[in-house]
C-alpha cells in the first residue's frame, strides 16, 4: 500500500495526464454525426458581405440595411402562446472582415407614444422594452453569446459558452439606438476578436436566437419559437448562415500597469507601530491576452490588478459555515463555463448543494493563519489582506471536434506578518504558504449536443515549511470528477450524472482539524464505527490522508403539461474538495422528487397556471435522519397581470 506522502507526485501527474490527455485525443478520435433535434425545420436568415461603411448612429439608413435579408415573423411567447407577435420585428445582419452588424427594426403601431424605456447601468434590468440577439457561435447546441439594449441604448450581454451564463462578461462591442415615428431601432456592431468561432475559411452556420419585449402590451416575443412547456434554449435556435469569415481577427492584448496609493487614515492606537496616518505604497504588474485560434484564449496575469472589482457586500456571519462570496474579478470570471463541472436542477428543493469542484475565489484569498502571530507572541501585527498572485495562466476555448477546453494554473505567494512583542522585539511569520493551483475539465459533446460527457481534474499544492501552517494545512489535495448530461424522446427528458472523488493528505493534526470540522463532525459521541480504507469513514488522530466521493443524479420530464422529478445527492464523510472549491458539508445521503402540473393557455382567470407538489428526505451515513420535507408550491398569473407574481409556496417539515 503506498502512503499518502510518497503517493502525492503520482496522484497529481495522473490527474494532470488523465485531463490533459483527454484533451489531445480529438487528434485519433472518430466524429459523431450529429443528431438532427428540431422538431420543426428552424427559421432561417443570411448574414450578407458589407459593401462600403456603415456609420452606426441607429438610423438603418445605410444600402445594406434595405437589401439584407430580415428576421421575421416572430410569434408570442407570452402573452398569447404560439401567436403572432401583434408588433413587427425586422431583424437584419451584416459582416466585414472585422465585425459583425447587426440592424434591428421594431415596429410600434402608436410609434414613439408607444416606445417604452429607462436608463440604467450596464447589465441592469431596464423593465423596458427591448431586443435580444443570441449566436450559438459553434453550433452546438449548448453554448450561447447574449447581446441585449433597449431604446435609452442600454447594453446588456452574457458569455454562456461552454454552457451557463455569465453575466458579468462585458465584451468590447457598440449599439446605438434611435426612436422614431415607425417605433425603435438598434444598431449593433460587434467586432469578430470579441466572439468565438470555429477556425475554418468555409460559410459558417450559427445558431440564432432573437428575443423582443414590447412593455406597453406586455408582449414577449421571439424568432424560433417553443412552447412554455417545450426545453428551449440552443437546440431550438434558428439558423444563421452566409458568415464567411476568412481570417481570424489579430487578437494579442497586452496591458501593463502601474498603481500608485496614498492612505490617509486616522491612528486608533498610538502604541501600534504599523498604523501610520500617511502611507504611500504602489505596485505594478501586467495582464495578456492571446487569441491562439478564433476560438482558443490564453489568457496570462503577473501580480494582477483587482482595484477596479466591486467590493463584497458586508456580512456578519454568526454560524459554523462560511459565507459564498461570488467571484467579481475579471481574469477569473472569463471563460468561467469552461470550468463548470455540472450543475443541481430541481423544481423544487432546499438544504441541498452542487457538486461544485472548483471556485476561484479560493486563488488569491485571505491569509489563513493570522493567529500564528499570536502563537509568536505578537501584540501588534501588520496583516496582509489577501494573498498575493505571483502569476496565473488559462487556455479556454472549443476544438473543431468539439471538445470544450478549460485549464488554469495559478500560483500564489507566501505571505508574511510583521509583528511587535510586548517586550520591544520585532519579528515576522508566515501567514499563507507558497501555493500552487491547477485545474482542467474537458467536455465532448455529442448527438448534436444532446449528450455531453465531461471531466475535470484539480490539484492543490502547498510549501509547508513552518511547522505552526503544516499543523493547520493540508500539504496537498486532488479531485478528479467525471460527469455527463443527456437528452432524450426529443428532448423531452433529461439525465443528469456527476461523480467525483478527493484525497487530502498533509500532517496528522491537519488532517485532524478536517475530521473535526462542522462539515463531518467524526469525533461526535453518537457516531457509529467506520473504517478508513479506500474511504475515510472514521476517527482516527494518526490519520495523514482523507478520502471521499461525491455523487449526483437526476432524471426528470422537462417538456409537457406534466413534469416530474427523480433526484439524488451523496457526499460520504471523507469528501472533502474545500481547498479549490466550496464545501459547507459532507455524510449525507439526500433524495427527492417532485411533480409539476402547467396550464400555459390563458383564460379569462389566468394567463398561466402551475403547481408543484413533492418532497424530500436526506440521512447521514449512520442511517439517522437528518431532514425530511413535504412541499408545495402554487403560481397564478392574473390575465392581466405582469409575467410575474407572486407565488404561493406551502413547506412542512417532518
Amino acid at each position: 500500500m503506498v502512503s499518502p506522502s510518497s503517493g502525492t507526485c503520482v496522484s497529481r501527474t495522473l490527474i494532470r495526464l488523465a485531463v490533459l490527455g483527454v484533451a489531445l485525443a480529438p487528434t485519433c478520435s472518430v466524429a459523431v454525426a450529429s443528431q438532427s433535434i428540431h422538431p420543426t425545420p428552424p427559421p432561417e436568415t443570411r448574414a450578407v458581405p458589407l459593401q462600403g461603411e456603415i456609420r452606426l448612429d441607429g438610423r438603418l439608413d445605410e444600402a445594406v440595411w434595405q437589401t439584407a435579408p430580415p428576421a421575421t415573423d416572430f410569434r408570442q411567447a407570452q402573452p398569447h402562446e404560439g401567436q403572432p407577435a401583434t408588433q413587427r420585428t425586422e431583424v437584419r445582419f451584416a459582416f466585414d472582415g472585422a465585425a459583425l452588424y447587426v440592424g434591428a427594426r421594431m415596429f410600434d403601431d402608436h410609434g414613439a407614444a408607444g416606445v417604452r424605456t429607462r436608463l440604467v447601468r450596464r447589465d441592469g434590468a431596464p423593465n423596458s422594452d427591448y431586443v435580444e440577439v443570441i449566436f450559438d457561435t459553434y453550433h452546438d447546441h449548448i453554448g450561447r453569446l447574449f447581446f441585449t439594449v433597449n431604446p435609452s441604448g442600454v447594453r446588456g450581454d452574457a458569455n454562456g459558452l461552454g454552457g451557463g451564463s455569465d453575466d458579468s462578461w462585458d465584451p468590447v462591442w457598440e449599439v446605438k439606438t434611435a426612436i422614431d415615428s415607425l417605433g425603435w431601432t438598434a444598431e449593433m456592431r460587434i467586432p469578430l476578436s470579441q466572439l468565438r468561432y470555429p477556425a475554418t475559411a468555409e460559410e459558417q452556420t450559427w445558431g440564432l436566437q432573437i428575443w423582443r419585449q414590447e412593455n406597453r402590451l406586455n408582449e414577449l416575443s421571439q424568432w424560433s419559437f417553443w412552447g412554455l412547456t417545450e426545453a428551449g434554449g440552443p437546440p431550438r435556435f434558428g439558423h444563421l448562415r452566409g458568415l464567411v469569415i476568412r481570417r481570424a481577427p489579430g487578437r494579442a492584448e497586452v496591458l501593463p500597469y502601474m498603481v500608485g496609493r496614498s492612505a490617509n487614515v486616522p491612528v486608533s492606537d498610538p502604541n501600534d507601530p504599523f498604523q501610520k496616518a500617511h502611507t504611500w505604497d504602489g505596485r505594478g504588474g501586467v495582464d495578456a491576452r492571446l487569441l491562439l485560434t478564433s476560438n482558443l484564449t490564453l489568457n496570462a496575469t503577473v501580480n494582477p490588478d483587482f482595484g477596479q472589482v466591486e467590493v463584497d457586500p458586508a456580512v456578519v456571519n454568526l454560524s459554523a459555515f462560511e459565507t459564498f462570496f461570488e467571484e467579481r474579478r475579471p481574469f477569473f470570471v472569463e471563460g468561467a463555463g469552461y470550468f463548470g463541472f455540472g450543475s443541481l436542477n430541481c423544481f423544487f428543493c432546499s438544504n441541498v448543494s452542487s457538486l461544485g469542484m472548483f471556485y476561484t475565489r479560493r486563488i488569491g484569498r485571505p491569509p489563513q493563519a493570522p493567529d500564528n502571530v499570536d502563537a509568536a507572541g505578537g501584540v501588534y501585527a501588520d496583516q496582509p489582506h489577501n494573498t498575493t498572485i505571483l502569476g496565473a495562466a488559462k487556455l479556454t476555448g472549443r476544438t473543431p471536434t468539439g471538445w470544450s477546453i478549460g485549464a488554469l494554473d495559478a500560483v500564489t505567494r507566501r505571505e508574511r506578518a510583521a509583528f511587535l512583542k510586548s517586550d520591544g522585539t520585532r519579528g515576522d511569520v508566515t501567514v499563507e504558504p507558497f501555493t500552487n493551483y491547477f485545474v482542467a475539465r474537458v467536455a465532448k459533446d455529442l448527438r448534436g449536443g444532446a449528450t455531453v460527457l465531461r471531466a475535470i481534474g484539480t490539484s492543490v499544492v502547498r510549501e509547508l515549511d513552518d511547522p505552526f501552517l503544516a499543523d493547520r494545512l493540508s500539504r496537498h489535495a486532488e479531485s478528479f470528477g467525471l460527469g455527463t448530461e443527456m437528452w432524450f424522446g426529443k428532448r423531452e427528458y433529461r439525465l443528469m450524472a456527476q461523480l467525483a472523488g478527493t484525497q487530502v493528505a498533509g500532517d496528522t493534526a491537519a488532517m485532524l482539524r478536517l475530521q473535526t470540522a462542522s462539515a463531518r463532525y467524526f469525533q461526535r459521541p453518537d457516531r457509529g464505527n467506520g473504517s478508513n480504507g479506500l474511504l475515510s469513514d472514521a476517527y482516527d488522530p494518526a490519520l495523514t490522508a482523507l478520502r471521499g466521493v461525491g455523487a449526483y443524479a437526476r432524471f426528470a420530464r422537462e417538456s409537457g403539461h406534466l413534469l416530474w422529478e427523480l433526484s439524488t445527492n451523496v457526499r460520504t464523510p471523507g469528501f472533502e474538495n474545500n481547498d479549490i472549491s466550496f464545501l459547507n458539508r459532507a455524510d449525507y445521503w439526500w433524495m427527492s422528487g417532485n411533480i409539476f402540473p402547467q396550464w400555459t393557455k390563458p383564460t379569462r382567470w389566468y394567463r398561466q397556471l402551475l403547481f408543484i407538489a413533492g418532497g424530500q428526505q436526506q440521512y447521514n451515513f449512520d442511517g439517522d435522519l437528518t431532514d425530511r420535507q413535504l412541499q408545495l408550491f402554487g403560481f397564478i398569473q392574473p390575465p392581466s397581470g405582469p409575467r410575474t407574481s407572486p407565488p404561493i409556496p406551502a413547506r412542512m417539515w417532518c
